[in-house]
């Protein structure tokens, strides 16, 4: 029976934790500050630490540091509330396990346990010594390293192995299918079909042939029997996508559905039994949509029992020359170009531009700017000029007429920190940058 050690100084939530461990045939035991865990670790062995973010005498970060200092390897999962998620990314970053968001919710929390416990067999069954990756890291797509992306994929990872259903949210261009696609392919339900379809592209008169199918004759231009969304995804996923330009008689059909799972094709008699997972995404606020009164609020509870947010590709600036990158090697490959390398002014350009239709229109401008290039470098020139003449590339050029020292601040500011990204902007060597940054005492 996996023996589990709760560090937890809220005694009400400690007793919860520790009840409903046992409950679900774990043996748990109980710490309620750092020291006490540390004491309980130091006597006996476990095989997963619960430990909570706040605690009286050590933060769970630094009392995760201080086992990692004494060769502790046991798996590590920090609880805290969700507006603490960064905390938590940064735990992950020093070696944690995984995390769980308060409010607690069982099902996830059995969920993080079986697969933390499930991977440390597979690590002693194969002799291997690094952690396993997570199922979204092992995605075809690039999720990205900043700190949105991050907490994107963290998200996917935690949530497609559940049941729930979805709501993804995010501009156009931020890539929502692709989310869609990684959580079927890493849920249970990889093995049936993903079925995508676009509500906007449902008129409101044949939402419940689209949906549930017909059979032949029920209705002129039946010409054959039919089987709709709902049934091609049987036994899958169903995602929808731009949900919120589903007309209010569709609304209501969706809903009797999600909430009855049988369906009946257009004239026909038969109940046909479904079982698929809903995933949704809009790229509007469906709250603000129901507040008016063009989105049915109970279809939006249905749909929502978990979401995700998308960031717009300007707030991940730090993966946007990847990407970039990523795009440029597809594209030469379909267009039998041998374009390898962006000039570092081209990049600044595609840095400092500020993306309204995110990575798709990265996607689209490098597909572009291959096809123009001549030789092996995509180049300035070969990008569109609402891209090279954007007000931020303009203000890098207005960098070169300032004061060294100035011209160096500003640069640091444009690149957030970043001190090669700044070396760069100044066209001088990352090292010659360190010299005059202390030069100047500027760190």
């Amino acid at each position: 029976m996996p023996r589990i050690l709760i560090i937890e100084d809220d005694t009400t939530f400690n007793n919860m934790l520790f009840h409903f461990l046992q409950r679900n045939e774990y043996e748990a035991e109980q710490a309620f500050s750092s020291n006490e865990g540390l004491q309980k670790l130091a006597e006996k062995s476990f095989d997963i630490i619960l430990s909570d973010l706040r605690l009286p005498d050590m933060d769970g970060i630094s009392l995760l540091s201080s086992l990692n200092e004494k060769g502790n390897t046991t798996p590590f999962v920090l609880m805290t509330a969700y507006a603490d998620v960064k905390t938590a990314v940064k735990a992950i970053k020093k070696g944690a396990a995984d995390y769980i968001s308060k409010p607690f919710v069982p099902e996830e929390a059995l969920l993080i346990l079986k697969k933390i416990l499930s991977s440390e067999k597979k690590v002693v069954v194969e002799k291997k010594t690094q952690a396993p990756k997570n199922k979204a890291q092992n995605s075809p797509y690039y999720w990205g390293k900043s700190t949105g992306s991050i907490q994107l994929r963290k998200h996917i990872d935690l949530v497609a192995p559940t049941p729930l259903s979805i709501l993804i949210t995010g501009e156009n261009g931020t890539g929502k299918e692709v989310v869609a696609k990684t959580i079927h392919e890493n849920s249970n339900r990889n093995n049936g079909p993903f079925v995508a379809v676009d509500c906007g592209a449902i008129p409101k008169d044949i939402g419940t042939s689209e949906f549930f199918g017909h059979v032949k004759g029920s209705f002129t231009g039946a010409i054959n029997d039919k089987a709709g969304c709902f049934e091609a995804a049987n036994t899958g996923t169903l995602f929808l996508d731009e949900i919120g330009n589903l007309s209010y008689e569709n609304q209501i059909l969706l809903l009797r559905a999600i909430q009855e799972r049988k369906i009946k094709r257009i004239g026909s008699n038969k109940e046909i039994e479904i079982d698929i997972r809903i995933l949704t995404a809009t790229n509007e606020n469906l709250k603000s949509a129901v507040e008016e009164g063009r989105f049915r609020e109970d279809l939006f509870h249905r749909i929502n029992e978990f979401s995700i947010a998308i960031p717009a590709l300007r707030d991940r600036q730090e993966d946007i020359e990847k990407f970039a990158y990523l795009f440029l090697e597809k594209a030469s490959y379909q267009l039998n170009k041998e374009v390898s390398t962006i000039s570092k002014d081209a990049m600044l350009a595609l840095l400092k531009y500020n993306w309204p239709g995110n990575i798709r229109e990265l996607q689209n401008i490098i597909k572009r700017a291959t096809l123009l290039s001549e030789g092996d470098t995509l180049t300035l020139l070969s990008l569109p000029e609402e891209i090279r003449k954007s007000e931020n590339n303009d203000e890098i050029v207005g960098l070169k007429n300032k004061s060294e020292k100035s011209a160096i601040q500003d640069a640091l500011h444009l690149a957030n920190g970043n001190k090669s990204r700044a070396a760069e902007i100044l066209g001088m060597a990352r090292k010659t940058l360190y010299n005059k940054i202390n030069q100047y005492n500027l760190d």
